[in-house]
């Protein structure tokens, strides 16, 4: 029997309770969970790419069955090159709603094979967002309700609080 791989695709600048969430509850579901870090230098994150491939390997080293890796390029092909057809996507709203449907489809129009899951955070979780977290972080706010630890921490060195 084949080894089922999901892939987590993600900028996660930072990684944040919500994404903790859907991660610990996919590596439940399937055999294997990769985790993908984007570069998307478009986006112009916060951390580097490996800054938060190390953030997320460490807010995530509770689960035996969780990899996290880095990648540029389409996610499809990163989810491709992983044997894997499967993609995970974390649902917060209406709006994350049409735009992972519109994904899910052009994904699958570029190869039929690929099937998209969704998953809801928690509900106490379903209102962080990554980029919240980085404005009330710095504006000198308490975030140490919204990420792990390691996050914090690395949160509270960028922008020396």
């Amino acid at each position: 029997m084949r080894e089922k791989t999901v892939v987590y695709p993600g900028t996660f600048d930072p990684i944040h309770k919500g994404h903790v969430d859907l991660v610990e509850r996919a590596s439940g579901l399937f055999d294997r969970v990769v985790v993908a870090v984007a570069e998307s230098l478009k986006k112009q994150p916060l951390f580097t790419t490996e800054e938060r491939i190390n953030l997320a390997k460490q807010s995530l080293s509770h689960l035996d069955n969780v990899e996290v890796k880095g990648f540029s390029g389409l996610s499809i092909r990163f989810v491709e090159a992983q044997n894997s057809t499967l993609v995970l996507r974390g649902i917060r709203t209406v709006d994350d709603f049409q735009y992972e449907y519109q994904l899910a489809n052009m994904n699958r129009a570029m190869n039929p094979d690929f099937e998209s899951v969704f998953l809801t955070p928690a509900n106490e979780l379903s209102y962080i967002s990554s980029s919240l977290v980085r404005e009330i972080s710095s504006m000198k706010g308490d975030v140490s309700d919204f990420v792990t630890m390691p996050v914090l921490t690395a949160l509270r060195l960028k922008f020396d609080t």
